[in-house]
């Protein structure tokens, strides 16, 4: 996923600064974003050059002038093209299979201990996800619309579920296997 594709589906929501774009990035519970604001200037920048939005420089007295940046028409196209490709398929980027992989080597107690600790990283991404989801500044002109970001909300919210019920139900195995193992 392109960033611009993202700036480009805001700024059709409404005209934004670009500090006001990222702290929508910042504030969403549904577009994890951790980048610098290099990484919204940037591309801002290149979007104008392409004709994508417009800018306009309002003065603000002694401080410095906020750049207000609108989607053109040129912009909208773009937008709806980009709606309308196929998406690919998504990608699963999760360090604990690959630990998990050669975990037999740890001990019960180690191993038990770091899925543990995933446990609780899930549980506080979760409460974290909820926060962000209940102050969550998002485009709700439609009903239709508002379905879609609940939706989006609801996928994200039902991933961190499953992960958190399967990381219990490895746990619970291992533990019920250990039992076996000292038993016999």
């Amino acid at each position: 996923m392109s960033i611009k594709y993202v700036l480009l589906g805001f700024l059709s929501w409404r005209s934004l600064t670009g500090y006001e774009l990222k702290q929508l990035f910042v504030d969403s519970a549904t577009l994890f974003w951790s980048g610098n604001s290099n990484q919204i200037y940037t591309p801002l920048s290149e979007l104008h050059k392409e004709g994508l939005v417009s800018v306009e420089v309002q003065p603000q007295g002694t401080r410095p002038p906020r750049k207000v940046y609108s989607l053109t028409a040129k912009g909208w196209d773009t937008l709806k093209s980009w709606v309308q490709s196929r998406p690919d398929a998504p990608v699963q980027k999760n360090a604990l299979l690959l630990q998990l992989a050669w975990a037999d080597q740890l001990p019960y107690e180690d191993l038990d201990a770091l899925l543990q600790s995933y446990e609780e990283h899930l549980q506080m991404q979760l409460l974290i996800f909820r926060e962000l989801a209940r102050r969550q500044e998002a485009p709700r002109r439609t009903p239709r619309e508002t379905f879609l970001w609940e939706s989006i909300e609801r996928n994200w919210l039902s991933f961190y579920e499953h992960e958190l019920t399967w990381a219990q139900s490895v746990r619970t195995e291992l533990t019920r296997m250990n039992a076996e193992s000292e038993e016999g």
